[in-house]
């Protein structure tokens, strides 16, 4: 090389004064430390997130056992909606206290009943599965109860939904007697 060129070199990269350097290593020495606190506010927010999952996976993890005892509670309440007058008032007493029972201990885990009857349909709770006549969209009757595990639906209820068409009001039987 000429030494111009040389010359020419060194005038475009001219050797970084010690302040230079040192306010460049405090520039990247921020950059780390921003880069460290970022990663700490992840790392703490994941370890947030990861203790609610688990907190709600064994709050609802029992989802499934009462989901598949659901069909006893609506046998005890087909049973006791049908029960045949000679059955002794003494055994529907018992079998109505174990089916207090079941209940009471699904509702500690959680359980609750969905209110349809009367309601506003509401798909996220309600399954319609017919309509009938009422006001419509509105819950006329409830063909299967619906259940909440907590907040989330376990079961939607099985409603007909009033069509708009006005009920009849119900006859009354002609108790005059007529003579001929």
């Amino acid at each position: 090389m000429i030494p111009e060129e040389r010359e020419e070199q060194t005038r475009e990269s001219p050797e970084p004064t010690p302040e230079q350097e040192l306010e460049e290593a405090k520039q990247k020495a921020d950059t780390y430390l921003d880069s460290w606190k970022r990663a700490q506010a992840d790392f703490v927010n994941y370890k947030h997130r990861a203790e609610q999952e688990k907190l709600e996976m064994g709050k609802y993890a029992s989802g499934q056992l009462i989901l598949s005892l659901l069909p006893v509670l609506d046998d005890f309440e087909r049973a006791f909606a049908s029960l045949a007058p000679e059955v002794k008032p003494e055994w529907v007493a018992g079998v109505k206290l174990v089916e207090s029972k079941l209940r009471s201990i699904l509702e500690s885990q959680g359980l609750s009943a969905i209110e349809a009857l009367g309601k506003d349909f509401d798909p996220a709770l309600h399954e319609a599965v017919m309509h009938g006549t009422g006001p419509e969209g509105v819950v006329v009757n409830e063909l299967r109860r619906g259940y909440k595990l907590y907040d989330r639906v376990l079961r939607p209820s099985q409603v007909a939904v009033g069509s708009g068409e006005p009920q009849e009001p119900e006859k009354k039987p002609d108790t005059r007697r007529h003579k001929n």
